[in-house]
């Protein structure tokens, strides 16, 4: 059975009004066609394929803060904006969507941008690539400036969680870390690592598919999870000013 793979980072309480948020996420659904092709149009969820398609996600600075208000939490301010959306491809397995909270300043909500990714088929043999979710990785980071994210499977994030202390950085197939958090030590091979601006680092473990069924391909993970928390980089998640 093919793994499933998701794409997700994260920020603890950042307040932001909605024309912040749209600013960012204008940014980051702007600069997606360059990603992939598949990532070119974008719509609001709706109860059904055909209603969904009938509400584009539309980019203009106007449109995308009304947008973002439509998510404004009704009852607790502190809480912000959940985004979601839908690129609409007609085979579900191909599709790609995404799950958001921004603006939000409560202890008890983080913030993040979630990609959830096709599973199978033309789409997922592009997108599922060290190179393509790198890209995907800079894109959301640069956008959003979060403190951490991560491209991995489901089925790896299973094997991760015991080892993981809470709210602290997954390691995965490709992982990002906020500058903030300090250098990233030397890493072993394949591993790879770039620059995202001034912004944090990206981390890629191997070039080819990152599977949770490939015993090596687990093991040098944990084995960078190991350099990475004795450097001191995988603290939990705080808040940001």
């Amino acid at each position: 059975m093919d793994e499933a793979y998701y794409l997700g980072t994260y920020w603890g309480a950042r307040k932001e009004s909605a024309s912040e948020c749209a600013v960012r996420a204008e940014a980051l659904l702007s600069h997606l066609p360059d990603v992939d092709p598949s990532f070119d149009r974008w719509f609001q969820q709706g109860k059904s394929r055909k209603s969904a398609l009938k509400k584009p996600i539309e980019t203009s600075a106007a449109q995308m803060e009304r947008w973002v208000n439509r998510g404004k939490d009704c009852v607790v301010e502190e809480l912000g904006y959940r985004l979601r959306g839908w690129n609409g491809v007609p085979d579900d397995r191909d599709a790609s969507s995404f799950d958001a909270t921004c603006g939000g300043c409560s202890a008890r909500v983080n913030n993040y941008w979630l990609f959830d990714l096709p599973i199978q088929g033309a789409v997922a043999s592009r997108v599922l690539t060290g190179p393509v979710l790198s890209k995907l990785l800079r894109a959301t980071a640069v956008a959003w400036e979060p403190d951490w994210g991560v491209a991995m499977s489901h089925a790896h994030r299973n094997i991760a969680e015991p080892r993981r202390a809470a709210k602290s950085p997954y390691v995965g197939w490709v992982t990002y870390l906020a500058r903030h958090r300090g250098p990233v030590p030397p890493l072993p091979a394949p591993v790879r690592i770039e620059q995202v601006e001034d912004k944090g680092t990206i981390i890629i473990l191997t070039p080819e598919r990152f599977t949770a069924s490939n015993p090596e391909h687990v093991a040098l993970a944990e084995r960078v999870r190991e350099l990475l928390d004795r450097a001191g980089l995988l603290k939990p998640l705080q808040a940001q000013p």
